[in-house]
This record gives C-alpha cells, structure tokens and sequence, in this order.
C-alpha cells in the first residue's frame, strides 16, 4: 500500500472524528448565545418561540455531536435545522448565500448531513457504546 493511501487509511477516522468536535463546538456556541447570552451579543428570545427551540437545538445537538452520542440522529435534525433557517431567513433575501449571509447555514447543513451519514468517527461515544 502506497504512503498515501495508508496515510489516508491511519488517519481518515480521526480527522472525521476532529471536524465532528469542532463543528459540534462552534455550533453548539450559537446555542449558549441565543439561550445563556454567552458569548454575549445577542438578547435572550421569548421561551418556546422558534429562536428559543433553534437555541435548544443548537446547544443540546452540538454538545452531542461534539461528544459523539447520537451522532446521526443530532447532526440529522441540525441539518435540517439549518436547511430550514437558510430558506426561512436568508433565501428570501437573494439567491445567493454571498450576498444574503447565508454561506454558514449551507455549510453548516452539509457538513450536519456528511456527519448523519458518516457517523462520528473513532474518538466518538457512539463508537465506545458500540463496542460493548
């Protein structure tokens, strides 16, 4: 086997496991904004209004998927998430993610969709249930 496709077999699983935590992390931080006011920045919306369950949904789900339990299922539902904040929000606005602001949500929602189909990779909970 050649050094780069054994580089890419070592290390494919850990770095899919890498970007999980990270984007699970960011994500998750758009969630204690909207919620905790932290990072400060925004006002804390009205409970049980659409800003508040996106903020529920973005700190529980990217604390889970930055753990990696219930990988699929969280990054799942984010995705759609975001897919529905993009047309909601954005779309309205332009058809371009440039000029309507919309680059994150549209990147947001495809790395959540590549997740719900991948997985959480080895450094992930969901691998360490799986094996007992």
């Amino acid at each position: 086997m050649s050094g780069v496709a054994t580089l890419r077999t070592d290390w494919e699983p850990r770095v899919l496991s890498i970007l999980r935590i990270m984007v699970g992390l960011l994500f998750m931080e758009h969630g204690t904004a909207k919620l905790l006011g932290f990072p400060p920045g925004t006002a804390a919306p009205a409970m049980f209004g659409l800003i508040w369950f996106a903020g529920v949904i973005e700190m529980v789900g990217g604390a889970l998927v930055a753990l990696g339990l219930f990988t699929r299922i969280a990054a799942f539902i984010m995705s759609g998430e975001m897919a529905f904040a993009y047309f909601m929000a954005h779309a309205p606005q332009n058809f371009f993610p440039l000029v309507n602001r919309g680059e994150a949500a549209v990147l947001y929602c495809f790395i959540f969709l590549y997740l719900a189909v991948a997985g959480g990779g080895c450094w992930s909970l969901d691998r360490l249930i799986s094996r007992q």
